[in-house]
């Protein structure tokens, strides 16, 4: 088919009956997002991924995963590498419930320390455990154990 000057072709990724559309992940993480979500290891619906999409306050990325709500657990993580993202809820084709992440004061369980020494990382039966905060928007996590400071590229360290 031609496309005369008058004719626009545009691709757009589809509305979703119900399920998950996670809005404003900051450019570039939402491969990890998927893999946040055993996505497709534990999804057998359909997921929408845009990746590098113009936003207003410049590039994001966006997941629609159809016939699935995510688990707090999961948007605690979410939270760690994509501060801004924005959850929608939808049914029936409308928005049910829209959020904003809570970026958590402390993460526990959901990232490995970076130090090979930390307790955290030994055969103990002993859970990871960081105190979260955030400057210059970026989010910094330090260890409760041996305070090891991760600053850089969180997504890795994510159990």
């Amino acid at each position: 088919m031609t496309l005369n000057t008058t004719q626009e072709r545009e691709l757009r990724v589809r509305p979703i009956k119900n399920g998950t559309v996670i809005d404003h992940i900051t450019a570039g993480q939402s491969l990890n997002v998927l893999r946040i979500l055993g996505i497709p290891d534990l999804s057998e619906d359909v997921v929408s991924v845009v990746i590098n999409a113009s936003g207003a306050h410049g590039k994001k990325d966006v997941v629609k995963i159809e016939n699935r709500e995510l688990k707090v657990r999961e948007v605690d993580k979410i939270s760690l590498i994509a501060p801004n993202a924005v959850i929608n809820i939808i049914r029936d084709f409308d928005v049910f419930e829209k959020k904003h992440v809570i970026i958590p004061e402390h993460a526990e369980g959901v990232v490995r320390c970076i130090n090979p020494n930390c307790i955290s990382n030994s055969s103990e039966p002993v859970t990871s455990k960081f105190t979260v905060t955030s400057a210059g928007g970026r989010i910094l996590l330090r260890c409760e154990y041996c305070e090891r400071l991760i600053s850089e590229n969180i997504a890795a360290h994510l159990l």
